[in-house]
């Protein structure tokens, strides 16, 4: 299983990773306003403002305080790293 830091020590399943996105659009706020209702909401952001929203495929979803392109750039490291390393 690879790990993605989210920030503040955190870490989520890269493989479980459905999308990444701004909090910004009327749509996303929508989706988390649903989800924490149900009680699927992850808030991992430690009182800071939310740059991103990571969209799992359990049916969470998580807040971070670090921007999606930051965390796009870990996942793509660490699935570069997996690419060659099936045996692990």
């Amino acid at each position: 299983m690879k790990l993605i830091n989210i920030g503040f020590g955190n870490l989520i399943s890269a493989e479980r990773i459905i999308s990444i996105v701004s909090p910004e659009s009327a749509p996303i706020k929508r989706m988390i306003q649903d989800v924490r209702e149900k009680g699927l909401l992850i808030d991992a952001s430690f009182g800071r403002s939310t740059k991103s929203v990571i969209v799992m495929d359990s049916g969470n979803v998580v807040l971070s305080a670090l921007p999606p392109e930051t965390l796009a750039v870990r996942f793509a490291e660490k699935t570069e790293q997996g690419e060659g390393n099936e045996n692990e």
